[in-house]
């Protein structure tokens, strides 16, 4: 499923203009600000997504900060919160931990629908039924401002390295 192209009468404020490819070969053109969403006190971000990275399950949390409705998010990919500024290897590294049904955490920048972004601390847990990845849950949490500065940095530092490889 590739996703359809953000729109710019969706945005908020000033942008600029990317295109992702995806890991799947998939790409979109996306626009991004530079409004950040202050994630919340007291809440978590909750969802399910199938063996594959599709959105099964949320909560309201998810669909309040990423500005989606329920309606986009169920069946989306995962990954149609993937702000320009993660690096690859960040998600590659999720996707190894996984998949070899081991629990990941990480520190995370997600874009909304909006074009703004908040950063969360994601878990991410595989649910394995008969020795087999039926799912994957991933909970958020509120990350602490000096971790956001410091992986903020560390993302530029390693999308530098991937752009001149």
């Amino acid at each position: 499923m590739s996703l359809p192209d953000m729109q710019p009468d969706e945005i908020t404020g000033e942008y600029q203009e990317h295109t992702l490819t995806y890991h799947d070969q998939s790409s979109r053109r996306i626009f991004v600000t530079e409004i950040e969403t202050p994630y919340p006190d007291g809440h978590l971000i909750v969802s399910r997504t199938n063996p594959e990275g599709y959105i099964t399950h949320l909560n309201d949390s998810f669909v309040e900060m990423s500005g989606y409705s329920r309606q986009e998010l169920i069946n989306a990919p995962h990954y149609i919160l993937r702000h320009p500024d993660m690096p690859a290897a960040a998600f590659q590294d999720l996707w190894q931990t996984v998949t070899s049904g081991k629990k990941w955490n990480g520190y995370v920048k997600n874009l909304r629908k909006d074009g703004g972004f908040y950063w969360v601390y994601a878990t991410v847990i595989p649910n394995i039924r008969k020795n087999s990845v039926v799912s994957y849950t991933s909970v958020r949490r509120k990350p602490a401002r000096k971790k956001i500065e410091h992986y903020a940095s560390l993302y530029k530092t390693m999308l530098s390295s991937e752009h001149s490889a």
